[in-house]
């Protein structure tokens, strides 16, 4: 059967090119790379329970949909947003008529504890091959008895070259853009909307060719144009979920109240997951604020406590409290910035060795061989009369951590600079 062959021009663009095969579908290389542990599974038709995770549009119900066409085995689909205890069971009663049927979950960091729970014997007995998709980190949000039945595969964003491969083979194979003739002549713009997004590149394309007029060239001016005046009304759900945290979050970041509780807002009137809204307060309390105000991190963790015990209503008020102490709170990434960098040059470098004064010594024969020799316990001294090298030689006053004077950062600028002595840059 033709993918493409579909007369029904309503569907969206993303429907109409779905793929039906692995070697149609675009992305996902790193593990879908052949001779890869997930593909060699599914070449021999003994595929376990999967848990895909990444954001939306990169090809997680698509992939799982390919999976179950290629075992040849009954495929069920819930969301795990309308769908109840009650809809799981009548999936299980049809497993075990057709054990091995595929049981795909989307969101399933949104299903609570029973209904998880609810799946365990199926997944055990083999009545069913589960396949959740989750844009949350599955080790927060998914039991860890169905977590450890289960392989996780982080899927990524989209390349710029595999948003062009995904244009190109859509433009080819789909009735309605094979007849307008489109031209790809810019995708700058197109791809720094969508962000790798496969779902909402499809649909800008689509946009984009309904309105312009043959023959129809895409460029980047026509693109940011477009999106900006239709874009919003296109694909609701999948985008505003993303572009509200997006601008809730930057809202803190700037230091507006206001515009943060007004996005807090629209979030909780749309029904959005209170556990999300407060997991994002962690990461902004050590991302955007860190050490300028470390109480930050404490409250925005007790926030994270608070709403999964209270519930709505009354959530709305302990994430609005805590949303205004974060936005009005003084700003540093530097902690942030100082783990990047890190972590960069770690990459980027030889792995040093640990100098042999800061080595463990529980044998006497490391003693022997000098590990742990000379070290200098610290609360023996004071001042910098007992400061040592803390760091491998090669790389001695390297500097990664550069506290900003804001906040409680002005004091532990001011430590630094008097117990090093100038070792260490505290300024960028």
């Amino acid at each position: 059967m033709d993918l493409f062959a579909n007369p029904n021009h309503k569907a969206p663009l993303a429907e109409r090119v779905r793929p039906q095969t692995l070697d149609q579908y675009i992305g996902q290389t790193h593990i879908l790379y052949e001779g890869s542990p997930l593909r060699r599974s599914i070449d021999r038709k003994r595929v376990p329970s999967l848990i895909f995770w990444g954001p939306p549009g990169v090809g997680k119900t698509t992939l799982a949909r390919i999976i179950a066409q290629s075992l040849d085995k009954p495929f069920r689909q819930l969301s795990a947003v309308s769908s109840g205890v009650k809809d799981v069971r009548e999936v299980l009663e049809f497993a075990r008529r057709r054990p091995g049927t595929i049981l795909f979950i989307d969101e399933i960091h949104r299903f609570n504890k029973s209904q998880q729970d609810s799946l365990l014997g199926a997944v055990e007995k083999g009545l069913v091959v589960l396949i959740g998709a989750t844009t949350e980190n599955p080790s927060f949000e998914v039991n860890s008895a169905l977590l450890s039945r289960s392989q996780v595969y982080r899927l990524e964003p989209l390349s710029l070259d595999e948003v062009r491969e995904l244009l190109t083979y859509a433009i080819e194979k789909d009735e309605v853009l094979r007849e307008r003739k489109v031209e790809l002549k810019e995708l700058d713009a197109l791809y720094k909307i969508s962000g790798g997004d496969a779902r909402k590149s499809l649909n800008l394309l689509e946009i984009y060719v309904e309105v312009m007029e043959d023959p129809v060239v895409l460029e980047n001016e026509g693109v940011v144009k477009i999106a900006q005046e239709r874009i919003a009304q296109y694909d609701k759900d999948g985008e505003q979920h993303y572009d509200i945290i997006s601008a809730y979050i930057k809202s803190i970041r700037g230091s507006d109240p206001n515009g943060a509780i007004y996005w807090l807002a629209r979030m909780l009137v749309g029904g959005e997951d209170v556990k999300f809204i407060a997991r994002r307060l962690i990461i902004s309390a050590s991302e955007d604020i860190g050490n300028a105000n470390p109480n930050a991190l404490l409250l925005a963790n007790a926030c994270f406590e608070s709403v999964n015990k209270i519930g709505m209503p009354e959530a709305r008020i302990i994430l609005a409290q805590t949303t205004t102490y974060l936005a009005t709170s003084p700003k540093s990434n530097a902690a942030y910035m100082a783990i990047n960098t890190a972590m960069k040059h770690a990459k980027t470098h030889p792995d040093y060795p640990v100098p042999l004064h800061l080595r463990n010594a529980p044998t006497k024969l490391m003693k022997d061989m000098g590990y742990g020799s000379g070290y200098k316990y610290s609360h023996d001294f004071q001042g910098t009369s007992g400061n040592q090298e803390f760091l491998p030689e090669e790389i001695s006053g390297t500097s990664f951590y550069h506290p900003k004077p804001v906040g409680r950062e002005k004091e532990i600028r001011r430590f630094i600079s008097e117990k090093w002595q100038g070792k260490y840059e505290v300024d960028k």
